[in-house]
């Protein structure tokens, strides 16, 4: 039922730019830690190459990826099938968190809208893609993305922003650092 490649080949890149959705998963060290989960859309991922891909990072009411990419930098992300055949697609690798202020970010954030408002571009190198059958998945029409995340950016504006990360952004839910340009690290 499933199989494990170690790069993105044709097939699974049109698989991945397929799905409107995707999932990221990330960990402290720490077994008392939180595990994170967070699910992504409004066409943020991008693939790099065959053993990289980037998601743009819209500024949230928690960093936990980006502080757990500091602290250990694994990362998973995970695509499933909401219609068409069932299909489950998973990428392993090693993970970091591109802030504004980093100098790969400007040439990064030409691959993403210039309307987009974030905080950080996540780049995975891929170690592991695996493929699994997916038949659990239950089929969902797709309707539109939202706008609120957008919408709220704008109506914030650079400096609303900047100081909702301040007091939301700067630490994981288990006391890790997440933004650099918080913690001045």
């Amino acid at each position: 039922m499933g199989s494990a490649k170690t790069s993105i080949e044709p097939e699974i890149r049109d698989f991945i730019l397929a799905q409107r959705m995707f999932f990221v998963a990330s960990a402290p060290l720490s077994g008392d830690g939180h595990v994170n989960l967070s699910p992504k859309g409004l066409d943020t991922l991008r693939i790099l190459d065959d053993r990289t891909v980037a998601y743009f990072d819209f500024v949230g009411s928690g960093a936990e990826t980006i502080a757990h990419l500091r602290e250990n930098g694994r990362m998973t992300i995970m695509f499933c099938s909401f219609d068409g055949g069932p299909k489950i697609l998973r990428l392993y690798g090693r993970g970091e968190a591109i802030e504004p202020h980093d100098p790969q970010f400007a040439a990064l954030r030409d691959h993403f809208p210039p309307e987009f408002a974030g905080r950080a571009i996540i780049r995975l190198h891929v170690t592991r893609v695996a493929v699994s059958c997916g038949f659990g998945v239950p089929l969902y029409s797709y309707v539109g993305e939202r706008s609120e995340l957008t919408d709220w950016c704008d109506r914030k504006g650079a400096d609303g922003l900047r100081e909702y990360q301040e007091k939301k952004n700067a630490t994981s839910l288990d006391g890790l650092p997440a933004l650099r340009w918080i913690a001045g690290k």
